[in-house]
């Protein structure tokens, strides 16, 4: 409920205007394909304007890529200038950012393997501290470290990565990359991100939390190329990770809209096909299966954040997964999200103030703008159940 004046005299019987201007829920999406645009040097800026559009009308939440591999292949060469002016260039459209990700043994530099263990150890901690700490204020979140439970028996390559986390233990490896990212900005949310949602998963979270090192949030992989979860499993992985009491982030998230990849494939990067289409079918399902995963998801009080693994069709894995089809053209899926997060999940509503000056409305937790006759104030509700609201537009 809100109680409205304007330089202390009641707006009782006044028309009023409430809009919720942003969730408090984080609906991602990676922006790695505007780097070139915030950067100036775009191939086509009208065509990634027109795709900036379409991605501000669904989401709120940007994940950036730091793969060390790619941001710094040539040691001491950083791209740091260029991530710094794409992290600044959704600041500035009002989206905060997620690094992804700090310490993973996949697409990590090279140069590695010219080091002993101690020289790796000492060479990531540099990196860490240098990141968090030269993104302060742009970037405030990141996935610290990814996939440490299979990182010290990954066997598809050597990589320096795998070998200093088989030298040193998972836990401590884990201590050594959050601290580091702890001391860099202690005011940054720092995220535990795995795909392994089996047991093995949970045992780390328990090793870890029992050592003392502060988690602010657990990352759980989501990517469904090879069939929707459904809401029953959904479910069921949210309640055994959310006794941790820990928020819960959705950090990679896709559904197909075309053909399902096998399940006897263990590893997805297995699946090599030539072209992997969309079609008229499983855009269909697609647009239903998003539905139902973000509406299972914002049903549970742990979840804070989904961040779906890309806009467009074609991306990792070459694969349909996007909201838009190759040529840039919405898919019924971005209708059907778009529908749910600014039509259901918003609130844009005209109302009465009643005699005391005050007006009931429901609506999800976020920022919003009040208007009436001409002047306008903002709230925000952030806490479950009713909220009493005083609220001044002079």
């Amino acid at each position: 409920m809100l109680s409205l004046t304007a330089a202390g005299e009641s707006l009782a019987g006044r028309e009023v205007r409430i809009e919720q201007v942003r969730h408090k829920f984080l609906f991602g999406c990676t922006g790695f394909e505007f780097e070139a645009y915030a950067n100036g040097d775009s191939t086509d800026p009208d065509r990634d304007e027109r795709l900036a559009a379409r991605w501000d009308g669904l989401f709120n939440f940007a994940t950036l890529p730091f793969y060390w591999g790619r941001f710094e292949p040539e040691r001491g060469n950083p791209a740091t200038e260029r991530l710094l002016r794409t992290a600044r260039w959704f600041a500035e459209r009002g989206h905060p950012v997620k690094g992804h990700p700090l310490a993973w043994h996949t697409v990590t530099a090279d140069w590695l393997l010219d080091l002993d263990n101690a020289d790796i150890a000492a060479a990531q901690v540099a990196r860490i501290e240098r990141e968090v700490s030269g993104f302060a204020g742009v970037i405030d979140m990141w996935d610290v470290i990814n996939e440490v439970v299979i990182m010290p028996i990954f066997d598809k390559y050597d990589n320096g990565i795998t070998r200093l986390c088989r030298d040193i233990g998972r836990i401590p490896m884990v201590r050594m990359v959050f601290d580091a990212a702890r001391e860099a900005n202690p005011n940054a949310v720092l995220l535990l991100n795995d795909f392994d949602m089996s047991a093995a998963y949970e045992c780390l979270i328990e090793g870890v939390l029992e050592a003392g090192i502060r988690i602010d949030a657990l990352g759980l992989q989501s990517h469904m190329h090879q069939g929707y979860w459904g809401e029953e499993k959904t479910l069921a992985i949210l309640d055994r990770f959310a006794r941790y009491g820990l928020p819960i982030h959705f950090t990679e998230t896709t559904i197909v809209s075309g053909e399902i990849m096998p399940a006897e494939i263990v590893d997805l990067n297995d699946h090599q096909v030539d072209s992997w289409p969309t079609t008229p079918e499983g855009e269909a399902r697609q647009a239903d299966e998003i539905e139902r995963h973000y509406r299972t998801l914002l049903s549970h009080p742990s979840v804070e954040a989904a961040t779906y693994w890309g806009m467009s069709d074609g991306g990792w894995l070459g694969a349909p997964g996007g909201f838009l089809r190759a040529d840039g053209t919405p898919k019924p899926s971005f209708d059907r999200l778009h529908a749910l997060v600014n039509e259901e999940w918003g609130t844009d509503e005209t109302t009465i103030a009643d005699d005391a000056g005050r007006v009931r409305f429901n609506g999800f937790h976020g920022d919003y703008r009040v208007t009436c006759e001409g002047r306008t104030a903002g709230f925000t509700l952030d806490g479950p159940g009713e909220a009493i609201l005083s609220v001044d537009l002079s």
